[in-house]
């Protein structure tokens, strides 16, 4: 079965069906996204800009890591969940649009930047943690998970715009 076959296939289930024609499936769903999506950029704010050295400076990163990675987790994983809920909704014309494509190009990019910095800077914290400055590793990696979330929303955003209307 081909990706194209699999899409138009998703999109023919009773599940997509419901999705797309229901009168508060989507817009529900759209609703806890967005709402999650704040919750998740909020807590990703703060702790780049404490990576960055911009803000929180009086706290350790460590620190700031244990109180911020509940919210976080739980927050990309009702995010993901309900994406996914969306997508199935209407899969044909969302991997229609460049946005959509964009978008999970640097969701891929944003979780890899995630691994490499705690499976490599993030398995020295402990070394830097109390210094007056974080590392300049861990300022890019601050950087460019700011840069991909605003270019993910931005993405997501442009989405809503391409897609006809219900």
């Amino acid at each position: 079965m081909s990706f194209d076959a699999f899409l138009h296939w998703l999109n023919d289930t009773p599940f997509s069906i419901v999705m797309r024609e229901s009168l508060w499936a989507e817009p529900v769903m759209e609703t806890i996204h967005v709402l999650t999506l704040s919750l998740f950029l909020g807590f990703v704010v703060l702790l780049d800009l404490r990576l960055l050295d911009v803000s929180l400076r009086r706290k350790r990163v460590s620190e700031v890591f244990e109180q911020l990675n509940p919210g976080l987790f739980s927050g990309f994983a009702i995010m993901i969940v309900t994406g996914v809920l969306l997508f199935v909704a209407d899969p044909v014309a969302f991997y229609s649009t460049l946005f959509f494509k964009l978008k999970m190009i640097m969701l891929g990019a944003a979780i890899v930047n995630v691994l490499l910095f705690n499976f490599t800077l993030g398995k020295r914290m402990m070394e830097w943690d109390h210094a007056p400055r974080t590392p300049f590793g861990v300022k890019l990696c601050g950087a460019a998970s700011l840069l991909l979330w605003v270019s993910i929303v931005a993405a997501g955003r442009g989405i809503a715009y391409t897609l006809p209307p219900p």
